[in-house]
């Protein structure tokens, strides 16, 4: 009976600790609405020299994910090139202006920057 009751208190803490998970992981690792950040792309013509998994005219959004993991700029270092336009520099050589973000809000550009950032 002594075992019994020795099991009891560890099957209660892994209940606990499955329960509370969810508690441990960031709000904004939900918030991100793929869907409406896909169709901001679209719109601003981000898929012209952009897709998610391969390399175009610019890098496959995967790659500039992994550059920036764990980086803890990485959001704002997105956010300020997606909206500033900075010289991006081509494999030929050429630079050109990036085209700016069409977002109408800046939380159409967080939820963008967080899709890219999540894949």
């Amino acid at each position: 009976m002594n075992n019994r009751l020795n099991a009891r208190p560890s099957k209660l803490l892994a209940a606990l600790a499955l329960a509370a998970a969810p508690l441990l992981i960031p709000a904004e690792a939900f918030a991100v609405d793929a869907a409406a950040a896909q169709a901001l792309a679209r719109q601003s013509n981000c898929f012209k020299c952009h897709a998610v998994d391969k390399k175009k005219e610019g890098p496959a959004w995967k790659d500039v994910a992994a550059k920036l993991k764990g980086n803890k700029d990485a959001q704002a270092m997105l956010t300020k090139h997606l909206t500033t336009g900075p010289k991006v520099k081509f494999e030929d050589g050429h630079t050109e202006d990036h085209p700016i973000l069409k977002a109408k809000s800046p939380e159409d550009t967080k939820n963008l920057v967080d899709w890219i950032l999540s894949l």
